[in-house]
């Protein structure tokens, strides 16, 4: 099946990459095309499917020519497939850098640039908006004829076929005969496609409500205005189906087979992923990788012991073999700018496990002392690549990000984009409006949801409207299609921060389009997409708060007093563990919310690692879980209070000895991702690339049949290691369950840093502090007043507005016995 719309042919397309590929396979397809609309967004997916289930897949789109017509074109080969990358770009031109987003561009694609890109690709004439099937339906046989010659002077014979479709319309069997004398006249093949925009039929109505959703109009507005198909005949078909159809052309199903076979393109970007990086002459990327982390040696450890040396040894060989050297400097250039800027930054995720980021001042938590995971980073054999996620002082990121453009240039880099999908609360208003419910009862029915799932939503709508099918209530079509929505895409977005660089011109490894932000451009492929292509991206994400160290810092120096190194801050004094222990944490870095607070004093941190647990456990995930209240429990059991029975207490229990060393310091609940990972290791034996694909099964969406594959494999294996089925089956549920709120250690640990770090400036520099604080607002849980209030509690000063000395921004002023806070205009106008 050589035509064929997922759902990444937005607000078209009613079935995933993944579901078209299931249903292909069960129908007995062995090759399938995707080809949505001006669109690549949806490949790496669909390739990823294709292989799982054995389907042979080739890539395509189908592009919106200039004038409105539709053309069909396939990669044959690696340069084709870089030619079709470069024409979706041009079919919405970009901005140059110093020009302002052009808004909302409709795709359509000059001839004279189709012309310029037409190596490696083969050309199907298109569907009924073809530059040869449209003006036949118009009975314009010479405007069918001049399209034919002009597609015939672009490709040749070789590689343009004259694309034929049926779908049951009154007008088809005309439109097919017209075709078929047109290509005879012209010596051109002919090739059986299907205009497919969904799986099953059953998807028809869903693609008929999204095609109203598109048009802005109700479901009978559409109809009335010709939008909508006429039938559901737009959904996969068998081989014997499609004889069926066209059992008077079969030579038009065997070109579509010989199509297939000559269509041979893999996503695989591992060997021309990144540019090269400058070295020093007659050094290679390795090389100097390898002379930096051994000139930092000294720096990080002062004392060096074996086992820094022997992990370092480790992370370089595992790095050489992966091809990684490169992207380690790239992104060390990239800190090491920042730092001559004065622009403060951290690498965080799980690059915070590699001795190699911490040696190379990527990273500032030690993941020796620490014991963090190198192989929840990067493990001998994984076959998708890792990403290094840097904070930025969000004040100053915009500079980090130009000196990437003015580095690598803008054909090598991009934005990552984010696929924004439908959740329950706007699926529903668009299909309510659709099907035509008055807006008052929409506004009712979502402001009643309280779940961002749209299955669960739909079941409630069914609950609500009782028994009977969809024509004894109309909440029960509206259910049917609500949870049908679940995770269909909405429209694409730019990542928060993510950069996709490349050695190749970009434009030929994947599709770009406009950002809304001037001078940039967004990608079509997201995190996962980029990431199981083979490419990497470099996160550079804005943080407030390391705005906000700097800045205070600036004041101390300003006051006269030894500014401190917060790097090197001994992560033991009692004084700031106090502070935790009774939630004096207002202004801190991910300790200062109330949930924050009101755990604290029951837990009550007593060193560095207290902190990287209460950093992980406070979220939505791990209360969803119930991983919060065992662990509660068991500390308060070793705690002096549960032999007064004063709290509520249980035992640290395990489900198999194995995992006593793996989840100890969590008293036997799983918390962090590494732990997955170290399970996997020591429960069933897994080598450290297959346990990292049990965790990215785990932590991705689109898990079900990944889980069900590592699920058997982790039983086989735990099984022959003498693990009991029974035991075995009880260790993976447990993996399992934690599958959605597992929380990366390593990043836990990289956000203590920097809480420690506010904790510490608030205790011993509270005026500089706060200072910082009120000129970076908003930021954190809490208006400008609550952090007024929270430092005057500590002693600080603050000096009213004073139209001779006040500036717009908050300054330090010096007081009688110190240093007090003079109000700027900013912070009055907040105050009201």
């Amino acid at each position: 099946m050589l035509h064929v719309h997922s759902d990444f042919s937005l607000l078209d397309g009613a079935s995933s990459p993944e579901e078209l590929v299931g249903e292909a396979a069960a129908l007995g397809l062995t090759a399938l095309a995707l080809t949505d609309h001006n669109s690549l967004a949806g490949a790496v997916r669909f390739w990823q499917a294709a292989q799982a289930r054995g389907i042979h897949p080739i890539f395509g789109a189908e592009m919106t020519l200039e004038g409105g017509h539709h053309l069909t074109l396939l990669a044959q080969d690696e340069a084709g497939y870089a030619n079709l990358c470069q024409l979706i770009t041009a079919s919405r031109p970009l901005p140059l850098p110093d020009e302002p987003w052009p808004g909302k561009v409709e795709a359509h694609l000059p001839w004279d640039v189709l012309a310029r890109h037409t190596k490696g690709l083969l050309c199907l004439s298109g569907c009924r908006r073809g530059p040869l099937a449209a003006p036949l339906l118009e009975g314009n046989e010479r405007a069918a004829r001049a399209g034919a010659d002009r597609l015939l002077a672009l490709f040749g014979r070789e590689r343009l076929w004259v694309e034929l479709q049926h779908h049951d319309r009154p007008e088809d069997d005309r439109l097919v005969r017209a075709l078929r004398e047109l290509a005879q006249r012209l010596d051109l093949p002919v090739v059986a496609t299907h205009n497919v925009h969904y799986a099953t039929p059953e998807r028809a109505r869903l693609r008929d409500a999204l095609i109203a959703i598109r048009h802005n109009e109700t479901l009978d507005e559409a109809r009335r205005q010709g939008h909508l198909p006429l039938n559901s005949s737009h959904h996969l078909l068998s081989p014997q189906a499609m004889a069926r159809r066209f059992v008077e052309c079969p030579e038009a199903l065997t070109a579509s087979q010989a199509i297939a076979r000559r269509c041979q393109v893999a996503l695989d970007f591992r060997d021309r992923r990144l540019p090269r990086f400058p070295t020093p002459p007659g050094q290679s990327e390795f090389s100097y990788l390898y002379q930096l982390c051994h000139a930092n040696l000294s720096r990080r450890y002062p004392e060096l012991h074996p086992a820094v040396l022997k992990q370092l040894a480790h992370e370089l060989e595992v790095i050489e073999q992966a091809g990684l050297a490169g992207y380690f400097l790239l992104v060390w250039d990239l800190v090491r700018f920042a730092r001559e800027q004065g622009i403060r930054c951290q690498g965080r995720g799980s690059a915070a496990g590699s001795l190699v980021a911490y040696l190379l001042g990527i990273t500032s938590v030690d993941p020796l002392a620490h014991d963090l995971l190198f192989e929840r980073f990067l493990s001998p054999g994984q076959t998708t690549m890792p990403d290094i996620d840097l904070d930025l002082a969000a004040d100053r990121r915009d500079e980090v990000i130009q000196y990437v453009y003015r580095r690598y240039g803008p054909e090598h880099t991009a934005m990552v984009c984010n696929v924004v999908t439908y959740r329950a609360r706007s699926a529903l208003r668009d299909l309510a409006k659709a099907l035509g419910f008055p807006p008052e009862v929409t506004d009712r029915l979502a402001q009643g949801l309280d779940t961002h799932s749209c299955v669960e939503a739909a079941a409630r709508l069914r609950q609500r409207a009782g028994e009977g099918g969809r024509d004894a209530h109309p909440l029960h079509l509206l259910a049917d299609l609500l949870a049908q929505m679940e995770g269909r895409p909405r429209h694409l977005s730019i990542h928060v921060g993510g950069m996709l660089i490349t050695g190749p011109p970009l434009s030929q490894v994947v599709p770009l389009e406009p950002a809304r932000m001037p001078g940039r451009v967004v990608c079509q492929w997201d995190k996962d997409s980029v990431a199981d292509a083979g490419l990497i991206k470099i996160d550079l994400l804005g943080l407030r708060t390391l705005g906000v160290i700097s800045e205070t810092l600036a004041w101390v120096a300003k006051q006269g007093e030894p500014v401190p190194d917060l790097e090197a801050l001994p992560l033991d004094d009692p004084v700031l563990y106090r502070m935790l222990q009774r939630g004096d944490t207002i202004g801190c870095f991910q300790v200062e919310s109330r949930a924050q607070q009101q755990m604290l004093p029951r837990l009550r941190p007593e060193r560095f690692e207290d902190i990287v647990v209460q950093v992980a456990i406070v979220r939505p995930g791990p209360i969803q879980g119930g991983a919060v209240h065992p662990y509660m429990r068991r500390r308060a059991g070793l705690s002096p209070l549960a032999s007064r029975g004063a709290v509520e207490t249980e035992p640290v229990t395990y489900a198999h000895p194995a995992l006593e060393p793996v989840l100890e310091e969590t008293l036997g609940v799983f918390l962090f991702q590494e732990q997955a990972i170290r399970a996997a290791v020591a429960v069933a034996g897994f080598t450290p690339s297959q346990a990292d694909r049990l965790r990215r099964a785990m932590s991705r969406s689109r898990s079900q049949e990944a889980m069900a594959e590592m699920e058997a494999l982790f039983l086989e294996k735990a099984v022959a290691r003498g693990v009991e089925p029974e035991a075995a089956a009880g260790v993976f549920a447990q993996l399992a369950g934690f599958a959605g709120f597992g929380f990366c250690k390593s990043h836990a640990a990289s956000f203590a840093l920097i809480a420690y770090q506010t904790l510490y400036l608030k205790r011993y520099h509270p005026a500089a502090f706060v200072c910082a604080l009120l000129n970076h607002q908003p930021m954190g849980f809490y208006p400008a007043e609550v952090l007024i209030q929270d430092a005057k509690r500590h002693g600080v000063v603050f000096l009213p507005l004073d139209v001779n000395r006040s500036s717009w921004s908050n300054v330090l002023e010096a007081v009688e016995g110190g240093w007090g806070v003079r109000l700027g205009l900013s912070t009055v106008t907040g105050l009201g």
